[in-house]
């Protein structure tokens, strides 16, 4: 098993140094290596626009902030922290399930984009995405929080990657459920809380309804809800849903993030397991037993 954190660092300040009519390409060429995190897209995927529709840094305004924000994550050693943090996340998981298959990870790190107002606000300057085995995506603005939360930020992505793998949980988009992506983000935030924290462990998303019971209550009136075009609004909150061309089904930003780790905490506690323990549980045993319906 390797860790591949590539040097997006050189590559951003090459692409922020250059003529504007020079950066897609030497964009594209930075993120290529990572384009099979793309493998189950229909036909082909359009690197830059990708980049583009997930908050990555525009390519066409605010060069001096982003170089400045580069330099803020290059003293911060961010690349470093990151490939560290995924390094002991597997050994932790490894010696608690050691049968499981860890795959190599190539790990694309970028700078998000400081004038989307969805990224900066309802995202709190962090999307990441783990979900597909093999590669890991993480694209921040560096505020202080989140440069406090990188190391979970990574382990929580990585939690999906485990989850998730060959011999692991299965993602059927036919079938698949707001409860299991809730669940998964639940757990995900667990293990890292495990790892770093129960303050720097839980995701920024979904801190501000951490104690809300009746966003709470809400979520879990969707948890059988199918059709992966549905999570947005259940997970991410009505304004990820405005903005991914869904409909909103009145929950804040993070609302997911929040009953998730609710519904795992609960889970943890009735069965006297940790997070690294319960890696492939199944999302409605998560669930039921969470809410004592065993």
């Amino acid at each position: 098993m390797t860790i591949t954190v590539l040097d997006t660092d050189t590559a951003m300040h090459e692409i922020l140094r250059a003529a504007p009519a020079d950066r897609p390409e030497l964009l594209r060429r930075a993120v290529e290596p990572a384009a099979g995190m793309y493998r189950y897209f229909p036909g082909a995927v359009d690197l830059v626009a990708m980049h583009a529709m997930g908050s990555g840094f525009p390519l066409d305004r605010d060069e001096e902030a982003c170089l400045e924000a580069l330099a803020t994550l290059r003293e911060a050693d961010v690349w470093t922290r990151i490939e560290t943090a995924l390094g002991d996340g597997i050994r932790t998981q490894l010696a608690a399930t050691p049968d499981i298959t860890v795959p190599d990870l190539t790990v694309l790190f970028l700078l998000g984009d400081p004038s989307d107002d969805y990224f900066m606000g309802a995202g709190r300057g962090v999307i990441g995405n783990g979900a597909v085995t093999g590669y890991l995506a993480i694209t921040v603005w560096p505020t202080a929080e989140v440069l406090e939360q990188l190391e979970a930020i990574a382990v929580h992505e990585l939690h999906h990657n485990l989850r998730f793998a060959p011999g692991g949980v299965v993602w059927d988009p036919a079938v698949v459920t707001v409860g299991d992506h809730v669940v998964s983000e639940g757990l995900a935030d667990a293990f890292a809380r495990q790892l770093h924290g129960d303050e720097i462990g839980r995701s920024l998303m979904g801190r501000a309804t951490r104690d809300d019971d009746a966003v709470f209550e809400k979520v879990l009136t969707g948890l059988d809800v199918t059709g992966m075009q549905n999570f947005a609004a259940w997970v991410h909150g009505d304004e990820a849903a405005t903005r991914f061309g869904a409909t909103p089904v009145g929950l804040p930003a993070g609302a997911g993030y929040s009953a998730g780790n609710r519904l795992a905490d609960a889970y943890l506690t009735a069965t006297g397991q940790t997070a690294d323990q319960v890696l492939h549980v199944p999302a409605r045993e998560v669930i039921d037993v969470a809410l004592g319906r065993t």
